[in-house]
């Protein structure tokens, strides 16, 4: 039976369910298991279950349009200049000095000068997707290391845009100079660029404001996939290639309130055609050839792991960073990226490329993007080992400067962290005269703060020697502020582990993680989403007239509580709060005949045991709060369940089966 479209379809989703599971187990990128998924069922493999489909090459190239649409959405004019120095200056030099590099290899091995320059340019592209997250998951992003990377990594997003330019200039050229194209490529770039912004100020803003008040999610995920889509056919048509197009139309929509929900929207839509994406690379990865060239393979992946991660730290040492930063800086960009695929295929659908020019290309990006997650993950502990001196003198210096500043602070507040949070408790403690020392990590906000006259120095919190030079030992209470529950957790273990008496506020933004941190040692742990509605109610009791006395009673009961009545909610289909872990939520579970749980007491169906409880039941039109254990369930009862997801799972299947 001829295969079609859907059954290629069916064939790409149970093999991406069952390779993202596994790659996740392991933590690996997603990205990796659709290229191995595109390889293992693609036509140069035994099972050949998928010929390069027209269909599929369609919806990748969609793909890469809503992965320029989403990262066109992350830059603003105001985060481009205040990052200029490290953009222009180090981001620039990398791009240009590794695509040099890699025209020069290119062309020794034997391809022409156009192809050599489009292999430079995609090879000097490093994965934002990998660098940024693993740097966020470690607390890294705002580091020195971390400020160094992103800005190398917005600058090669940037420079991207004229190597899709360049790309289908090259596929026309037929041999023909190339300049005058160029030129004429860029000049209708900056008009596409220009007409976009105009576009965008005086039709999709008011198309948005229009759209939004409608109040309907259908509407406004219709409009942001025209816009998006609209863009890519403006510049398609032109000349120049589509996701050029989905870029400018993020710039464009970033600059709008409804930046936060047209990202929203369109995720779903980037995630899953970008997965097809990379399917669609790995369905063109011939393991027989790369085996042939397996030399040119491994060279490549030398390259790029230690010859680009040696030449990004010599350029950030030459700028002017310590040894022990520009290394790390090295360490986190040294591999292949995303934009290298993108720009890859496109050089393969306008034939500036051969398939057998890209199998060892192909091979050696993913390599290297199969590398990246442990030179990330220990990019300190190799750094520390190879500039140990260089390293230590670095926090010396910044402990000594903390320590001079704590000398004579005494019965301070260590505040950890000096970002909305840590400024507005700064500011209260200052009004009522109480001294305080804050630390963070973020250079820019220091400079800021400092220069204005407050008591805030760099140092990383999760270490003991920072907080014991600012004073730990002699500080009344501790209050963790910034929002990495991973870090705050750290912080409270290292703390306890040698101050188990002092007391320790930790700010989280919801109860996700509030009895971990309890567990951890957190005298006091204050989720914001909690306290707000508390305030909330607070002022809505005084308006109906409660008496001031009773409102604090009941504040101060859910306070004592642990918020128990708050903590639980019904998420309905809400996706991103079911998948928080430990984060309480409300379920109800009506009961029939068969249900094992009828006719038994609440107590004896013993729901502690898998971590849940009934909060209420409503029997007809009654509806109770807490149950009583001796209350005998009976067929009807809708009984509300409280836990985690997992929990509640568990307590259903108690209760029905």
């Amino acid at each position: 039976m001829e295969q079609t479209f859907i059954d290629e379809v069916l064939i790409l989703l149970s093999s991406s369910v069952v390779m993202v599971m596994l790659f996740r187990r392991f933590g690996l990128p997603p990205i990796l298991a659709y290229l191995v998924v595109g390889v293992i069922v693609g036509p140069n493999m035994p099972l050949g279950w998928i010929e390069d489909s027209h269909s599929i090459e369609l919806l990748a190239e969609i793909g890469v349009v809503f992965l320029l649409f989403t990262i066109g959405m992350e830059f603003s004019l105001s985060q481009l200049m205040a990052m200029r120095g490290t953009l222009l200056g180090l981001g620039g030099a990398q791009v240009l000095v590794s695509t040099a590099a890699g025209a020069i290899i290119a062309q020794w091995i034997g391809l022409p000068l156009g192809s050599a320059i489009v292999v430079g340019g995609l090879l000097a592209m490093s994965s934002t997707a990998i660098v940024v997250r693993q740097l966020t998951e470690q607390l890294e992003m705002q580091s020195r290391h971390g400020r160094l990377a992103l800005g190398i990594l917005l600058f090669q997003d940037l420079a991207v845009v004229p190597l899709l330019v360049l790309i289908p200039i090259l596929g026309l050229e037929g041999g023909g100079g190339i300049t005058i194209p160029l030129l004429l490529a860029l000049l209708k770039g900056a008009l596409a660029f220009a007409f976009i912004l105009i576009f965008g100020r005086y039709v999709s803003r008011p198309l948005f404001h229009v759209v939004a008040g409608f109040r309907s999610t259908e509407l406004f995920t219709l409009t942001a996939l025209l816009v998006a889509l609209s863009a890519a056919v403006f510049t398609g048509l032109l000349g120049l290639s589509l996701a050029l197009g989905a870029f400018l139309a993020g710039i464009m929509l970033n600059e709008t309130e409804f930046r936060h929900q047209i990202e929203n929207e369109i995720r779903p839509f980037k995630d899953v055609l970008l997965g097809l994406f990379f399917i669609y690379v790995g369905l063109h990865l011939d393991p027989v050839a790369i085996g042939e060239n397996f030399g040119d393979v491994m060279l490549l992946v030398a390259g790029l792991v230690v010859g680009k991660g040696v030449l990004i730290a010599l350029l950030a040492r030459a700028s002017g960073n310590d040894p022990g930063v520009s290394a790390r800086t090295g360490m986190v960009l040294a591999q292949g990226g995303e934009f290298g695929f993108a720009a890859l295929a496109l050089a393969l659908s306008h034939s500036v490329l051969s398939l057998d020019d890209s199998q060892p290309i192909i091979a050696a990006i993913v390599i290297s993007m199969a590398i990246a997650p442990l030179l990330v993950r220990y990019n300190g502990d190799i750094a520390r080992h190879l500039f140990k001196e260089s390293y230590l003198r670095d926090r010396e210096v910044q402990e000594a400067g903390i320590r001079r500043a704590a000398k004579q602070l005494e019965d301070h507040v260590l505040l950890c962290g000096f970002g909305r949070i840590g400024q507005n408790l700064a500011h209260f403690l200052t009004e009522e005269g109480f001294l305080y020392m804050a630390v963070d990590l973020n250079p820019s906000l220091i400079r800021d703060a400092w220069e204005a006259g407050e008591p805030v120095f760099y140092g990383d919190c999760t270490h003991m020697e920072v907080l014991e030079a600012a004073g730990l030992e002699r500080a009344s209470v501790v209050v963790v502020t910034f929002d990495g529950t991973h870090a705050a957790l750290k912080t409270v273990r290292i703390i306890r582990s040698r101050y188990p008496e002092l007391p320790v506020l930790v700010r989280t933004r919801d109860d996700s993680r509030m009895d971990s941190l309890e567990l951890a040692g957190a005298t006091e742990v204050v989720p914001e989403t909690l306290e707000a509605s508390m305030m909330l109610v607070t002022h809505l009791l005084k308006v109906l007239a409660v008496p001031d006395a009773e409102i604090m009673r009941l504040v101060e009961k859910s306070r004592v509580d642990h918020y128990e009545l708050l903590r639980g909610r019904f998420c309905g289909d809400e996706p991103e709060a079911l998948e928080e872990p430990g984060r309480f939520h409300l379920h109800t579970v009506v009961l029939h005949e068969g249900s094992r749980a009828v006719g038994h007491t609440i107590g004896s169906i013993d729901l502690d045991r898998v971590g849940a409880r009934i909060s209420a039941l409503r029997r007809g039109s009654v509806r109770g709060d807490d149950p009583s254990v001796d209350l005998v369930l009976r067929s009807g009862d809708a009984v509300v369940l409280l836990g985690t997801r997992e929990a509640i799972r568990a307590a259903e299947s108690r209760l029905l089966s």
